[in-house]
């Protein structure tokens, strides 16, 4: 496994990162399956784990909690994130002071720690003034309770500067790190965000890699859905609503890239991200240790810029610049 820097900063994680998002599991047989993922894991070098308050109502942090506890805390980058309604309540929600307190309080509690290492506001908070939801990180690093703070989606880049403007005035601690959906189907974050982060210093840990399962090639065109895939139950349909047509034809075309380059659809999409300097990591779900073992192989796998060239002629990608005259 190989490691990154998180943009400027001196922290190093590795290029493939575990993300738990797992229901409450105790006393299942996917217990154990899920454990030995995280085994697996950690004894094949990925050191960062990601989770969230929003997951399943805190179990995921908990399951993690329990599960990471077995290993050197000083080995061990864990993240977690806030925003998302965490009770009934008015202020059970968002980006303010109080709620980002008592959050990172009850995160602690529910992982069994003494501080995160990254700390993320989940979403933008549009209710609560950003010099607020700012002091209020930057507290938590003066508090220890988190050692490097930074955001995830709806954080574009005229946010992310008015950030640093408001950084620099007070003297905060500054956003270390950014977490965007980011894959070969959704690369939004190219026409501004990366530019951004590059300038900035800030370190960029994607999620999604494989587009909710889109880029795993197990869905193809004119066939019926796989038994048990996320499309068959997800209740919101994000996989279905990428089901189309076009995209199965470019994933029909990615697939020969793959093939071409001696390796899977998974990987080549993964190994893809992580050729991009500004990436720090991606992480990758997997629900058995197969899957994880399939992941980590992204990591070190390098390819031909012709092959790049390629990818980028079958999706059809161009930067967003608006030219006059």
């Amino acid at each position: 496994m190989k490691y990154r820097s998180v943009g400027k900063s001196g922290l190093k994680i590795s290029e493939v990162a575990l993300g738990s998002w797992v229901t409450d599991l105790k006393g299942t047989a996917a217990e154990d399956v899920a454990k030995q993922t995280v085994k697996l894991a950690y004894d094949s070098g990925v050191n960062f784990f990601d989770c969230a308050d929003a997951y399943s109502g805190g179990a995921a942090e908990r399951f993690l909690g329990e599960v990471l506890k077995e290993y050197p805390r000083k080995e061990l980058v864990i993240s977690s994130k806030v925003f998302f309604p965490t009770g009934e309540g008015v202020n059970d929600r968002g980006l303010s002071r109080k709620h980002i307190f008592e959050s990172i309080d009850q995160t602690l509690k529910n992982m069994q720690l003494d501080y995160l290492d990254m700390y993320f506001c989940h979403r933008f908070d549009e209710t609560t003034d950003l010099t607020e939801t700012l002091r209020a990180m930057s507290d938590l690093v003066a508090q220890g309770k988190v050692l490097y703070y930074g955001v995830s989606e709806e954080w574009g880049s005229a946010r992310l500067e008015e950030a640093q403007r408001i950084i620099d005035r007070y003297n905060l601690y500054p956003i270390t790190v950014v977490q965007p959906q980011y894959n070969l189907n959704d690369r939004y974050i190219e026409h501004e965000i990366m530019g951004t982060c590059r300038k900035l210093g800030i370190g960029i840990t994607t999620f999604s890699p494989l587009a909710q399962g889109l880029l795993t090639g197990k869905y193809r065109k004119g066939q019926p859905l796989p038994a048990g895939s996320r499309a068959t139950w997800q209740s919101d349909h994000q996989i279905n609503d990428l089901l189309t047509d076009e995209n199965l034809d470019k994933v029909e075309q990615l697939r020969k890239v793959a093939d071409e380059l001696g390796t899977n659809l998974p990987i080549l999409s993964m190994a893809w991200i992580l050729q991009h300097p500004e990436i720090s990591c991606v992480i990758a779900g997997a629900s058995k240790p197969s899957q994880l073992e399939n992941n980590m192989k992204a990591s070190g796998f390098e390819i031909p810029a012709d092959a790049m060239a390629e990818i980028d002629k079958i999706t059809g990608f161009h930067r967003f610049e608006r030219h006059v005259g």
